[in-house]
């Protein structure tokens, strides 16, 4: 869509008739899913033909910037509060989110982010500095391999659930330098509508990968686990958490590797720290709430 079509379904469905001026013009510095993301995710600059950014502007790049150091900054104390010393990795996921924030969390000294969508990381991944590590943990599909191993600064991908997309992501490697890391993701749940191998073919597909795929560095187990467990027992543990576990440990004593464990989101990061986490997922904690998959199918222009 062009920048003229955006412009004219926002002022028409957000703006006041007098926002506009003939001096003034919309800028967008991000691509756009839909007018009710843009209206609460996307900053929009109201700048001069002189090239001044109005001052309200400045207040709220200030207030936004304030805001994820806060919440970041909190984040980063609970996790080495429960950690007591052991490496945690905080991976910020930035799904949905604009640039300017992944910026400001990067100024922060955040470097692992997380995305969903490939065509979203690609893009970003040109935007912004190439230390960043990304990490691709949305669903892989097989014929985006390629397109993925291109990106320079892929840093991981924690979606690999068969032996079959294994070889094409190593194959699709073969022009990288370093090897890829890769997590196998467990369906820990049994939830048809979740992606991920079956615990008991675990040990087969990482036998696979760590004796068959020279491109690729296997580095871990990651799974979601259930978004609406029963919590009305709270001294039972998690038991995806335990679960994924119990398989890490099954591989060690089989292969003498030990491999780390992404688990534990916003919602559940200390609970799965407290079980052996060492790489945890965490985006509405640092950058607020997401739209829906329905609100943007929705609102989609």
């Amino acid at each position: 869509m062009r920048r003229y079509d955006v412009i004219r379904i926002f002022k028409s469905k957000f703006l006041l008739k007098d926002f506009f001026t003939k001096k003034s013009f919309i800028h967008c510095n991000n691509y756009i899913y839909s007018t009710r993301f843009l209206q609460y995710n996307y900053r929009i600059r109201m700048i001069s033909s002189s090239g001044e950014v109005r001052e309200e502007e400045k207040n709220e790049v200030e207030i936004r910037k304030k805001e994820i150091e806060e919440k970041l900054c909190d984040v980063n104390r609970r996790i080495e509060s429960i950690a007591q010393g052991k490496q945690v990795r905080l991976v910020a996921v930035s799904k949905l989110k604009p640039v300017s924030d992944i910026r400001f969390a990067y100024e922060l000294g955040q470097r692992h982010f997380g995305e969903n969508y490939l065509q979203e990381l690609a893009e970003k991944s040109e935007k912004l500095p190439s230390d960043i590590q990304w990490h691709f943990i949305g669903s892989l599909q097989s014929n985006k391999c390629k397109m993925l191993a291109g990106i320079p600064n892929l840093w991981a991908v924690e979606t690999i659930d068969s032996t079959k997309k294994a070889d094409l992501m190593n194959k699709a490697c073969a022009s990288r330098n370093d090897k890829l890391k890769v997590f196998l993701q467990v369906n820990t749940s049994g939830e048809e509508s979740k992606s991920g191998i079956e615990p008991g073919e675990c040990l087969e597909v990482l036998n696979y990968i760590q004796d068959n795929c020279n491109k690729l560095e296997l580095t871990g187990l990651m799974t979601i686990g259930a978004l609406n467990r029963d919590d009305s027992n709270e001294n039972q543990p998690n038991p995806d958490f335990v679960l994924l576990r119990n398989l890490k440990e099954e591989f060690k004593k089989a292969r003498g590797i030990e491999l780390e464990l992404s688990m534990g989101m916003s919602n559940d990061f200390e609970e799965a720290i407290n079980l052996g986490a060492t790489n945890v997922r965490i985006g509405s904690t640092i950058f607020g709430s997401r739209p829906s998959k329905q609100e943007l199918k929705r609102d989609n222009i």
